[in-house]
Parts: structure tokens; C-alpha cells; sequence
């Protein structure tokens, strides 16, 4: 069947509702409504509201429920509007959930998955559209997804509803409704840990996320045209990350390119770009070159110069050719 991103949430939510009464699904507007983004419209219709469970206007009750939940044997899938809105819920997930494990001995192992939309792209402006990735990944514990199309989404979605670490599952905005592609109906998962070589190629290599990967192949078409080979490699899960994957990629081509919408400092780019200087320094051609968000809040008005657009990315291409 055919989805946008935002119906494969919707399918994955419903398909693994079915298959266990342990999973619950609570946020704000999440039931009645159906989301703000419409991700859970008809579940609590099909499930009731004991499993569909509208909150009350409170990041951190919403987390702190969901742990509860899961230390007495639910599977809590909790939606925060935004990203940007997880922040009152910050000490719920690094000081908790995040080291429940660890601090229990393994006697409890938080099963929770926190679903979020985020990055730029519907002209949010800048308390709707931040990326904020690499907080979750700096944070022992925790497992950060982030899916590039809607038969990656459900896929990895229920994987993540059926890992027994605690998720960060990551929707890019811009994707919810521009993508539009067949998805496997029932049951379908894709694996976590495991990075997707999304197009082959010999010359360059991007290594990108979410709805870069859309951007980032488009780039590799156009470079095609001045036949230079591209290949991009969708990590999908940045913790834990398939190092090996990216690589070997980097063995391959010795050019290494890495997009992501999230500001430049501390972006997860530079961790691939020091992994990559202590695993595959004696294979790159040239230096490695980062196409990134800027280090400043998104512009309301300027989003489309703040977000990697593909004409940034082929000369980043260009660039690392011609060193």
C-alpha cells in the first residue's frame, strides 16, 4: 500500500497495538484529535481511551508516566509535539529513563518509546523546527532513530516498539506528507544498528539522516551528469551507529561528505568526521566536509538558506572532487 510518512506511523502504532495489548499510545492530543500532525488519528477509536491516552499539557508527566508504565510491564509509545517541547522532560529522560538499567543492576529495563517530530521545513520559525539529535545520542542508554521514508518509518518503528532499550524516535517534519511510497503491509521491521546504503557508488560518499537523504540524493543525480559516481548511505540509527557500514563506504570511495540539518558545532557530523579520522584516516582523498544547519536558531523567514539544500551538497561534492 501506498503512505506518506505521517500514515506509516499511523500503521505501525496500529498494527503493533494489535499484535500487543501491552502498548499503550499517550500525549497531548493524541486521541479525540489524533495528533497534532494527525500521526495516531483513529486509534483511540479502535482501542479505547485506557490505551489511547489523552495528558494533560506536561512533557515531563508524559515521560515520567510512560516510565512508570513501563517498569510495571506496559510498552508506552508517548508523542511529543515537538522536539523542541521535550526539553521540561529532559531530566525525566537523561537522569531516568536513560539510566534505569544501568542504576537497577538490570532488574528493570525501561520499555519506552518517545516519538517526536523535529528539524525545519514547514516554517515553524524557531521554537518549532529545531534538530536535536545529538543531545539524545551524547546520552548513554538511550537508542535515537530517525527514519528517511515511510517504509523506513514503520519499519523501524516497530522495531523500536519491540526493543527493550528506551528509543528516541525522530520524524522529520518535512517529510510527514512531501514522500509518498508502497509500505509492507502487517507485520514489517527493519532492523536497528544497521545502516542503509540508500545508492551505490564509487567517487564521493554522503553520509546522512532523515530527510537529507531525499536532499542528498538528489544531489547525486545531478553530479551524475558530470559523472561522478555518488553514493549515499542513510544511517538511520545514529545510536547505536553501524560504524562499520560507514566505513567501509569510506574505504571505498575516500571521499566523505556528511549532511544533517542540525547546526555545525557538535553536530552528530562531527563525531562520524573523528571516527572516521581514527578508522579510515590512510583511505581519504580529501578532507572531510560537513553540510550542516548554521549555528544559529531557524529563521522563520530565511528557513530554506538554513536548511542543506541539494545545491549545497553538490558543491560540497565539487569541492572534495577537486582537492
Amino acid at each position: 500500500m501506498e503512505l506518506t510518512l505521517v500514515q506509516a506511523v499511523n500503521d505501525a502504532l496500529r498494527e503493533e497495538m494489535k499484535r500487543d495489548q501491552r502498548v499503550v499510545v499517550l500525549g497531548e492530543d493524541v486521541g479525540k484529535y489524533g495528533g497534532v500532525f494527525k500521526a495516531t488519528d483513529g486509534l483511540q477509536a479502535v482501542f479505547g481511551n485506557e490505551r489511547v491516552i489523552d495528558t494533560p499539557l506536561n512533557e515531563q508527566a508524559i515521560v515520567g508516566a510512560s516510565i512508570g508504565m513501563s517498569l510495571k510491564g506496559l510498552v508506552p509509545v508517548a508523542e511529543i509535539q515537538f522536539i523542541d517541547f521535550i526539553h521540561p522532560a529532559f531530566d525525566q529522560i537523561v537522569s531516568e529513563l536513560s539510566k534505569m538499567r544501568y542504576r537497577s543492576g538490570g532488574q528493570y529495563a525501561p520499555h519506552v518509546v518517545i516519538r517526536a517530530p523535529f528539524g525545519a521545513g514547514t516554517k515553524g520559525g524557531p521554537y518549532h523546527s529545531q534538530s536535536s539529535e545529538s543531545y539524545f545520542v551524547h546520552t548513554a542508554g538511550l537508542k535515537v532513530v530517525i527514519p528517511s521514508s515511510p517504509a523506513e518509518c514503520k519499519g523501524l518503528l516497530t522495531s523500536s516498539i519491540r526493543d527493550t532499550d528506551p528509543v528516541i524516535f525522530m520524524e522529520s517534519k518535512r517529510l510527514y506528507r512531501s514522500v509518498r511510497e508502497e509500505v509492507p503491509e502487517g507485520e514489517y521491521l527493519v532492523p536497528l544498528g544497521k545502516a542503509r546504503n540508500a545508492r551505490p557508488g564509487k567517487d564521493v560518499t554522503i553520509l546522512t539522516y532523515g530527510s537529507m537523504v531525499q536532499v542528498s540524493m538528489k544531489a547525486a543525480e545531478v553530479m551524475c551528469e558530470e559523472d561522478v559516481d555518488v553514493e549515499v548511505i542513510d544511517i538511520r540509527t545514529l545510536m547505536p551507529l553501524d560504524i562499520e557500514t560507514v566505513v567501509a563506504s569510506a574505504k571505498k570511495t575516500g571521499r566523505i561528505v556528511i549532511v544533517h540539518e542540525a547546526p555545525k558545532t557538535m553536530g552528530f557530523g562531527a563525531e562520524i568526521s573523528a571516527l572516521l579520522s581514527e578508522k579510515a584516516f590512510d583511505y581519504l582523498k580529501a578532507p572531510i566536509i560537513r553540510v550542516t544547519g548554521y549555528d544559529t536558531p531557524v529563521p522563520f523567514s530565511l528557513e530554506d538558506q538554513y536548511s542543506p539544500s541539494p545545491e549545497r551538497v553538490i558543491a560540497a561534492i565539487r569541492n572534495t572532487m577537486a582537492y
